[in-house]
Formats: structure tokens, C-alpha cells, sequence
């Protein structure tokens, strides 16, 4: 006889892992209904570099946009059932794509006009580049 865990009696070893994760993920789902993509922030000598994780996107498929000091990073998925869909006879499909926007205010440290963005191995990186100081140049002060 199996021990109750988590108030499911399982079948089977994976029935139990099945039952403890489905019931989870369904709490969890109906608290939580936007996507936030996982980024990363690195800063070096000439530039703040966003690294965006989401594998499985095409270049072409991401939003940047600048409006003001806001950029706003999104990727908007739009669900296709396609014939080849049905016919691939899936058992489960777990593979999920999801929608995203994530927005990060920019200060006045950015040159916003050289902005730029590569995405390779499913990682998306916004270069944002810092702007050049000019040290103002030293100069005597004559005193009157």
C-alpha cells in the first residue's frame, strides 16, 4: 500500500510524479497569467548588456521598441493548430511558447541612437551602449 503525499494515493511512480506536478502547475497557471522572460544584466567598459533567455524564437519574431527613456523588449506567440499538428499523433505536448514583454527605463547614460540587439542559441542580447564623456577641458580662471 502507498503512503498518502500531498493528499494523492499515486498508482505508479510516474502517476505520482504526474499527479504532484499537474496539480501544482494548475494552481499555479490560474495565479499567475503573464510570461516574464528570465534576463540578465552585465555591465562592461563601453556598454549594459540585456541577455534575454527564449530559446526557439526566430530574430524576426522579437519587438524592441525605444518611446522616450522606456524600452520595451516583447515577443508576442500567436497559438497555430495546423493540419501537421494533428497528424504528428502527440501524445502529450508540454512544449510551451509564450508571450512576452519585459520594459526597462534607461537613463541618461545611454546613447539610445546606437542601440542594437544580436539573438544566437536562443539568447537574445541588447547591447545598450554607454555614451562617450567628455571631460570638460581644464582652463585658468582669471580673478578680477
Amino acid at each position: 500500500m502507498y503512503k498518502r503525499t500531498f493528499g494523492i494515493v499515486p498508482r505508479t511512480f510516474g502517476g505520482f510524479f504526474e499527479d504532484a506536478v499537474n496539480s501544482g502547475l494548475n494552481r499555479l497557471n490560474e495565479e499567475v497569467s503573464a510570461y516574464s522572460a528570465p534576463v540578465n544584466i552585465q555591465e562592461n567598459e563601453k556598454s549594459f548588456d540585456l541577455h534575454v533567455m527564449a530559446p526557439g524564437l526566430k530574430k524576426e519574431e522579437f519587438k524592441i521598441q525605444l518611446d522616450k527613456q522606456i524600452l520595451t523588449i516583447s515577443y508576442d506567440h500567436k497559438e497555430e493548430t495546423t493540419e501537421e499538428n494533428k497528424e504528428n499523433n502527440w501524445i502529450r505536448s508540454e512544449f510551451r511558447v509564450r508571450s512576452f514583454k519585459r520594459s526597462f527605463t534607461l537613463n541618461d547614460k545611454i546613447d539610445s541612437s546606437k542601440i542594437n540587439a544580436k539573438y544566437a542559441d536562443g539568447i537574445l542580447v541588447v547591447s545598450l551602449p554607454k555614451k562617450e564623456i567628455q571631460e570638460a577641458p581644464v582652463h585658468e580662471i582669471a580673478v578680477n
